[in-house]
């Protein structure tokens, strides 16, 4: 068993293993990329595998065409046949994916899923947030930056895909809810 078991064992449908979410990308039948994905998106809140596949991707572009003298706004896939998954891949993961109607297999050498580096996603020109951030609703966070910063508030609408909370501050006797980014807060010690 010298270089041919090696090979068959590499070529074997074992999925890899990762312990963080990282990118990944999956190939589906043509015209099919917005069904998969809203199929990937049903299964993870039936399955409540939120923590597990954390977003689901079919980058597009918008561009104006002229039909009969009219403009038109449309969208046009930027990776026609693809889907890109945030996911922690674990058996489970890999086997509610591959098994999804309209995926015919992951990316990579045998179909064994191969993650994406920070420079392929980087050369795609496609800003896809990298982690999600730990907040929830009624927690109480502190302003780091802009016009109220080290003001203390409570947390009361959490905008994941605008990467946006909703701080409600005491500002001159008075709640006032404002929208702030991610970046602009951060948890209070208690």
């Amino acid at each position: 068993m010298a270089i041919e078991g090696i090979i068959e064992a590499a070529q074997a449908e074992v999925p890899l293993i990762s312990e963080k979410p990282r990118w990944y990308v999956i190939h589906t039948y043509s015209g099919y990329e917005s069904k998969v994905k809203a199929n990937i998106e049903k299964i993870i809140e039936n399955r409540g595998m939120q923590d597990l596949i954390l977003q689901v991707e079919v980058p597009v572009q918008e561009s104006v065409e002229v039909k009969n003298g009219r403009k038109k706004n449309v969208q046009h896939k930027v990776y026609p046949s693809y889907v890109l998954l945030n996911m922690v891949l674990n058996d489970e993961t890999w086997y509610v994916v591959r098994n999804t109607r309209g995926v015919t297999s992951f990316v990579g050498p045998g179909s064994k899923p191969v993650p994406l580096s920070e420079a392929e996603i980087a050369s795609m020109g496609i800003d896809l947030p990298r982690e999600r951030i730990d907040l929830a609703i009624g927690e109480t966070v502190r302003v780091i930056d802009g016009p109220f910063q080290d003001y203390i508030g409570a947390i009361t609408e959490i905008n994941e895909s605008k990467k946006t909370v909703v701080v409600t501050l005491s500002l001159f006797g008075r709640e006032t809810p404002l929208k702030m980014d991610f970046t602009q807060v951060e948890k209070t010690e208690s």
